[in-house]
């Protein structure tokens, strides 16, 4: 494996990926149109997620863990809905949810993903 670190989306303050070693990790996704409700945030986000793991050479069914911020953790149920849908069966990633404040408040959600890179 490449001991080189490559980076994705690279801004002055962060990088959006960077994959090491065999291993994808993503920054915090937001959604990129946040006038709306938690699921459609979370389908957004979800979405950014595919794309990003796609680039960086990995998808969903290779996600190691997973990190959720909610503004309000009583959207658990809705965000759910969402999640369940989209993640493949058998191959759902240990999880952590919390409530949290994040850097925007019409933020309702923000995931962060660590990922293993394809063979």
């Amino acid at each position: 494996m490449s001991q080189d670190i490559q980076r994705l989306h690279v801004a002055a303050r962060y990088s959006e990926a960077a994959v090491f070693n065999g291993v994808v990790y993503l920054a915090g996704m937001v959604p990129e149109c946040e006038a709306t409700d938690i699921r459609s945030q979370t389908a957004d986000v979800l979405q950014q997620i595919d794309r990003r793991l796609a680039e960086a050479g990995s998808d969903k069914t290779r996600i190691l863990r997973t990190q959720i911020y909610l503004k309000d953790i009583t959207d658990i149920a809705a965000m759910n809905e969402v999640w369940d849908a989209w993640v493949v069966s058998g191959s759902a990633p240990p999880r952590a949810t919390v409530q949290a404040a994040l850097a925007n408040p019409d933020y309702l959600i923000e995931v962060v993903v660590t990922a293993a890179a394809k063979p």
